[in-house]
């Protein structure tokens, strides 16, 4: 079973996946974030590391959908590969910060690879404002991400409502303004709520899969 979170930079995504794996005695999926070779050369120069970014996202999140197929277990993912492609590359090449042959190729290799695996069961989408996302962004410190602009951020949750206004799979929308999932009880259990009522007749009481 795969359980999938997406959401804007700073929008409570890794905090929920650590949270539900915890609670649920899921396994999580984490995005590849501290590891990354380009990321701090990105954002001080988007235009120059952008394609090379959005390959390295790619090649890691395709790996972590094909071991997720293989597995029996329930994973919980931090952040879709959907992501990259429909949000990030667009927002990169609208901006004049990807090249439109780059794009292409880009696009080209990620058709290729959804042609070989299938949506998550289940996608929990964190919506937040942009001043939200900079609260959480500028709280975690991460100095690789104290240079992201707010035009960047904006053209991102742009995208996010648009992919999601389309998404045909099955979808949780949380607003990450309202509930402090992270912070507060009352709303970590209000979420919980919300997600037991969509996993319903998926899982049996111990948290398997209940098809098999």
């Amino acid at each position: 079973m795969h359980i999938a979170i997406a959401g804007n930079i700073g929008s409570g995504k890794t905090t929920l996946t650590k949270m539900l794996a915890s609670h649920y005695g899921w396994t999580p999926k984490f995005e590849s974030v501290d590891f990354n070779p380009y990321l701090s050369d990105f954002y001080d120069d988007m235009e120059r590391w952008s394609f090379n970014l959005q390959i390295y996202f790619l090649n890691k999140r395709f790996k972590d959908v094909v071991d997720i197929s293989h597995s029996d277990e329930v994973i919980i993912q931090d952040r879709t590969i959907y992501e990259d492609a429909r949000i990030f590359a667009p927002n990169l090449h609208s901006m004049g910060l990807m090249s439109s042959r780059d794009f292409e190729n880009y696009s080209d290799l990620f058709d290729l690879m959804m042609s070989l695996v299938k949506a998550p069961d289940l996608l929990i989408y964190l919506k937040s404002s942009i001043p939200n996302l900079v609260s959480q962004i500028q709280k975690r410190g991460r100095d690789y991400e104290k240079s992201i602009r707010i035009d960047y951020l904006t053209g991102l949750n742009e995208r996010y409502e648009e992919w999601i206004k389309d998404y045909k799979g099955k979808l949780l929308v949380i607003d990450a303004d309202r509930y402090k999932f992270g912070n507060k009880e009352e709303d970590f259990l209000a979420v919980l709520d919300m997600i037991d009522g969509e996993l319903f007749g998926l899982f049996n009481k111990d948290g398997k899969n209940s098809e098999k």
